[in-house]
């Protein structure tokens, strides 16, 4: 157990550095926050629009697929240095795992996660066959008005 009393030690002062570093930041910083301060700025573009309250669902798809990935790869690390020892049976285990995310890729790029333009438009004509000029669009003109005038004055 004495062997692991500098590891304790450590950490004990480094959760103690942190400790003391936030309660001494909130002490002695200032605490004058106005408007500009608290906005949120990116690249010197002022924002003009508020901010959505949530953000959309593929958002985090997108982000846990990059994780995913970004896993597959640190896993492949150890794979690509033992494959000599491994054989038939690693290939066949690392293409397993990697088939489970080549899976989930293709489910996001089903599900549109990964579509972030403007939808586009669908070519369908917005009338059917049966609508015309004639059979749906009333013509206005003077018929009718006549007798609605002479109705009015008399």
């Amino acid at each position: 157990m004495g062997q692991y009393l500098p590891v304790l030690a450590l950490a004990v002062l480094g959760v103690l550095f942190v400790a003391v570093s936030i309660f001494a930041s909130r002490l002695l910083a200032p605490s004058r926050s106005t408007l500009t301060k608290v906005a949120p700025y990116e690249c010197g573009i002022v924002d003009t629009v508020a901010p959505p309250e949530r953000f959309p669902v593929k958002f985090y798809l997108v982000a846990m697929l990059f994780i995913m990935f970004d896993i597959e790869i640190v896993f492949l690390y150890p794979w690509a240095v033992a494959n000599r020892e491994l054989g038939a049976f690693g290939l066949i285990a690392v293409l397993i795992f990697a088939g489970i995310f080549f899976v989930s890729f293709v489910y996001e790029l089903a599900l549109g996660g990964l579509n972030w333009g403007p939808g586009k438009k669908t070519m369908t004509p917005a009338t059917s066959p049966e609508r015309t000029t004639t059979s749906t669009i009333r013509k206005v003109g003077l018929e009718g008005r006549a007798i609605a005038h002479a109705d009015e004055a008399a």
